[in-house]
């Protein structure tokens, strides 16, 4: 591949980002918009999205025996995902699951996750995917905080919630896939089979279920800076509007350097990202099915591993964190493969360097990709790609059509001009409900339809974002939310530590890691071995600070009693 960066017309843009709005988004145009009032506010929506998940779900049918999912050698068509699906739909209905019932979900990446997941929201139950990286009580307090009277796991992570049995007491039916487990009410397979065999079972429709685009539909859970994780409230609008978004950005990107929009085609991507991520459902899962795209999962990312899927699948696209992006540039055997079908690699979710831009086109020549989002905007808000990200890749890009930003000062009450830094607030039909049995958290974040993001930021004149911070204590590690506090709360549980800090430090590849600052009581001994054994018993593994210092004095502090998290930082330098 070339050695120089992409050659950049000095005439681009051909057109502004208004213009290409104005086209894209004209009457009768495919990304034509309307307004509509979303729980009382008057909002922008995409006119021409899919209106519930049955419908998606009934489109995705047509591209017939296209393959939709790979993982080894089990390859599922659309044809017989859709029959598994309203095969489990109906079986849900049977078993009592009605509209707003909870189903949790907790599996890895495996062709069962879209059965499990589409059959719920075609009925109008709301599912729950929840971290397949948790421990026995993370999944247990998700289990319990939402309520789920069904729950559908691959049995590793079932097991896990043996010792937790009370958290399970509302739980009516636990089905279990891949193995078995003794916490098991009965098998997915007994009701559809194995995936070799969907493409046998009868031809039935979904069941027919009223749905509303602004009914609740699913609950992502994302951890604050105190407290419990809180569950996210999505709904199907907020859910699909995802579709066009990805699509108005493709769009956007072809208009900006003067060519027509390509109709879209299928595609084969590799999906890395784990399916309980909105980046990985919201804003992948639901494109592929409009499109009839194929999606090749990995039982664990490996890069040696993947680069062999990506010669024998010719996939033509992958990405999700930069992490991955690094990992495949850098192998020593990468000159061994055949990793010329590659077209984009798009990533977001944790920071990255701006080499990496130049450096995923000069390897593969495939263009680079990055957006902005979070589980409370359901994904998609801000997209950046091709020439634009070439010329800016320090920005996430502008906001797509239908939705706003607008960057506010600490007290919420004045927005600032371009330029300065400040709150960055999020608006739009991407946007979730609230909190799930949170009402204080929700009347704090959510704000006469815009959300506070809690990140830190500045638009520039022609409205492309540039994160500068993060007001949250948000250390993310290749694209996983590490939520300061609970790493904090396990630390202090150990009876030598009585201060203790959390901060992220710089990671060239993850972007950034976990890394602990611990004042111990007098008299009392700990090591750093000891402290991460403590905290690995407690949270999940990519949580556990991969460094710990210690400090004779205890933490520094503002006048308001807050650490000084950005001074402890500098001890890691």
């Amino acid at each position: 591949m070339s050695d120089a960066m992409p050659a950049v017309p000095a005439s681009f843009p051909q057109r502004s980002l208004a213009e290409v709005e104005a086209i894209l988004c004209a009457p009768g145009a495919k990304f034509e918009m309307e307004t509509v009032r979303i729980r009382g506010v008057q909002t922008r929506v995409w006119k021409n999205a899919p209106a519930t998940f049955a419908d998606l779900v009934r489109h995705a049918r047509t591209h017939g025996e296209r393959p939709f999912v790979i993982l080894d050698d089990e390859r599922v068509s659309y044809e017989a995902w859709f029959r598994a699906t309203a095969h489990l739909a109906a079986a849900m209905l049977d078993m009592g699951i009605s509209k707003g019932d909870r189903v949790a979900l907790i599996m890895r990446n495996l062709p069962e996750w879209p059965v499990v997941y589409f059959a719920a929201v075609s009925i109008g139950a709301i599912i729950v995917p929840l971290n397949a990286w948790w421990t026995g009580a993370e999944l247990a307090y998700g289990i319990e905080d939402s309520g789920a009277s069904l729950l559908v796991a691959d049995c590793e992570r079932l097991d896990r919630l043996q010792g937790h049995e009370k958290a399970l007491s509302g739980v009516e039916t636990l089905l279990c896939t891949r193995g078995t487990s003794p916490l098991a009410t009965g098998a997915l397979s007994d009701i559809i089979g194995e995936p070799r065999d969907w493409s046998a079972l009868a031809d039935r429709d979904l069941p027919t279920v009223e749905s509303e685009p602004d009914d609740r539909a699913t609950i992502f859970y994302t951890s604050g800076t105190t407290g419990a994780p809180k569950g996210a409230i999505g709904t199907q609008r907020s859910t699909l509007t995802n579709i066009l978004s990805s699509g108005y950005s493709a769009a956007r990107a072809a208009l900006r350097r003067g060519e027509v929009p390509p109709e879209p085609q299928p595609r084969t991507m590799l999906t890395v990202i784990p399916l309980f991520h909105v980046t990985a459902c919201n804003a992948t899962l639901m494109g592929a099915l409009q499109s009839g795209s194929t999606m090749v999962f990995m039982p664990k990312w490996d890069a040696l591993e993947a680069m062999r899927i990506i010669e024998r699948e010719k996939v033509q696209m992958t990405g999700g964190v930069p992490t991955i992006a690094w990992q495949l540039l850098e192998h020593p055997d990468r000159e061994k493969y055949d990793l010329s079908s590659l077209e984009t690699i798009a990533y977001g979710g944790a920071p990255s360097a701006p080499e990496l831009v130049q450096k995923i086109y000069q390897v593969f020549g495939a263009l680079p990709g990055n957006g902005w989002g979070m589980t409370e905007t359901s994904a998609t808000v801000t997209s950046h790609s091709a020439e634009d990200y070439l010329n800016r890749p320090t920005s996430c890009g502008p906001p797509v059509a239908a939705a706003d930003l607008k960057i506010m000062d600490p007290d919420g009450e004045r927005e600032l001009p371009a330029g300065e830094i400040g709150e960055l607030w999020a608006r739009g039909p991407m946007i979730v409900e609230g909190y799930w049995n949170k009402p204080d958290a929700t009347a704090e974040t959510f704000i006469d339809g815009w959300v506070r993001t809690g990140d830190l930021a500045r638009l520039d004149a022609e409205g492309f974002c540039y994160i500068v911070d993060r007001a949250k204590d948000i250390v993310i590690r290749g694209g996983e939310n590490i939520y300061s506090l609970e790493v904090e709360d396990a630390l202090y549980e150990h009876p030598a530590v009585t201060d203790a800090a959390v901060v992220g430090i710089p990671h060239r590849t993850l972007g950034e890691e976990p890394a602990a600052v611990v004042h111990l009581a007098p008299g009392l001994v700990a090591g750093e071995d000891e402290l991460r054994a403590w905290v690995r018993e407690r949270l999940a593994g990519f949580k556990v600070p991969v460094r710990i210092l210690f400090s004779e004095a205890t933490l520094p502090r503002n006048a308001n009693g807050k650490i000084l998290k950005r001074d402890l930082k500098a001890l890691f330098a």
